[in-house]
């Protein structure tokens, strides 16, 4: 199966296109966006020299069931998901915030922690913690968008202070926030897992929050397996996770972490293969359901999306 690794479409009524690091997203009339979710996969902020079969529509696939399992909460951009690696949803006001939350000391919080710090994001963090332990209550640690380079920290009070979003705004997306993290929070109990962070994009439309982007996939979210939490946590061993961090550690064993003058270690056919298998697994665990390998192209992709635009109109 050969990768989807880049799209050129011309739609209907198409005003524009913004090629990020894995998805191209289509500008329809100012109104509606079309999402397509290639298999180009990046880490260390650097896109990789090999797609990954499958990776697309494993990521679109989750992140809309994850949509539907909250609209209840509130509304979200997604009108239809045409084909498996596409979404198509409205265009709304994204704010300049990420919302990210924290129910387990992991990751970043944990490099903060361990380097002395106690508060992250203006959030005080209890003394006495160990690594990928669970927090008393999640905690809201947002970062500010960066148009380029890395989101930076920025506490609660920096974002209302400097207008970036008004209080009122700010609260609403807290209060949303947490719902949504309960709510995923219980999906992956379901399935033997927990959800131990992820991060939320919102946006505005017509005045009201919509909550929009990947919710709760593999690439946003960090996943610890419940079966043995507890043992490893007591015996401070790693715990076993479903993230993209496999290939992260795949990358550093191979003496690449993004830095100046490093190469990309050789993905070999047998190597992507592996990461494939891998994303399905990630799909197969999180969903509960069985991932179909369909035939896939950029013409059957173009030719659905142009079907449901026509329904639009």
């Amino acid at each position: 199966m050969k990768a989807l690794v880049k799209s050129d479409f011309h739609f209907p009524k198409q005003t524009g296109r913004y090629v990020g690091k894995v998805r191209d997203v289509y500008d329809i009339d100012g109104k509606y966006l079309v999402m397509v979710v290639s298999d180009r996969i990046s880490a260390f902020d650097v896109v990789l020299p090999e797609g990954i079969p499958y990776k697309g529509q494993i990521l679109n696939r989750i992140a809309a069931k994850f949509l539907d399992a909250t609209a209840d909460i509130l509304p979200n951009w997604k009108i239809a998901v045409p084909d498996p690696a596409v979404t198509v949803g409205y265009k709304c006001e994204p704010f300049k915030v990420e919302m990210v939350v924290r129910g387990y000391l992991s990751g970043h919080a944990w490099r903060e922690y361990k380097a002395g710090k106690r508060t992250i994001c203006g959030v005080p963090m209890p003394e006495g913690m160990v690594e990928n332990q669970k927090f008393p209550e999640p905690i809201i640690t947002p970062t500010s968008k960066a148009a380029e380079g890395h989101d930076e920290d920025i506490s609660r009070e920096e974002i209302i202070a400097s207008g970036l979003v008004s209080r009122e705004d700010y609260e609403m997306l807290e209060k949303y926030t947490l719902e949504i993290f309960k709510r995923g929070t219980e999906i992956a109990a379901k399935q033997g897992l927990i959800l131990v962070d992820t991060k939320y994009e919102f946006g505005k439309l017509d005045g009201k929050i919509y909550l929009m982007d990947e919710v709760h996939t593999p690439d946003s979210s960090r996943y610890f397996y419940a079966d043995g939490y507890e043992e490893r946590l007591a015996k401070g061993e790693r715990q076993k996770q479903l993230s993209k961090e496999f290939v992260r550690e795949w990358l550093m064993a191979g003496g690449f972490q993004g830095l100046e003058g490093q190469k990309v270690p050789e993905m070999t056919p047998e190597v992507v293969a592996g990461i494939t298998d891998r994303y399905i697994e990630l799909y197969e665990h999180i969903t509960g359901e069985k991932f179909d390998r369909a035939e896939y192209t950029a013409e059957g992709i173009g030719e659905n999306v142009r079907k449901c635009l026509s329904m639009l109109e």
